[in-house]
């Protein structure tokens, strides 16, 4: 058995967020979790997508659908880049002295 990433409260904070849930139009989802889960176990081991463990289903379909969801640009409005404040970092004294 594969161990999850997300935990339960993070997943239902993300869940809403995805394309493919009940009521979005088109077809919904077959198991959101299991795929963000199968995409997480990529980027955690940076196996290639033909080594992923079956427990997520067919790599080829998670692929599919990864890619799917990459070309709408699902990845980039999803991430918290956006959030109010900018950068809190301070250039360091040494490159501000170059």
């Amino acid at each position: 058995m594969i161990r999850t990433v997300l935990s339960n409260e993070q997943w239902e904070r993300i869940a809403p967020l995805l394309p493919g849930k009940e009521g979005d139009p088109g077809r919904s989802g077959e198991n959101n979790r299991m795929f963000v889960e199968g995409v997480l176990w990529i980027v955690r081991t940076g196996a290639p997508w033909r080594d992923l463990p079956p427990c997520f289903g067919s790599w080829f379909a998670v692929w599919k659908r990864f890619r799917r969801w990459a070309l709408k640009g699902v990845f980039e409005n999803r991430h918290g880049t956006g959030a109010k404040g900018g950068l809190t970092t301070k250039r360091s004294a040494i490159r501000a002295a170059g």
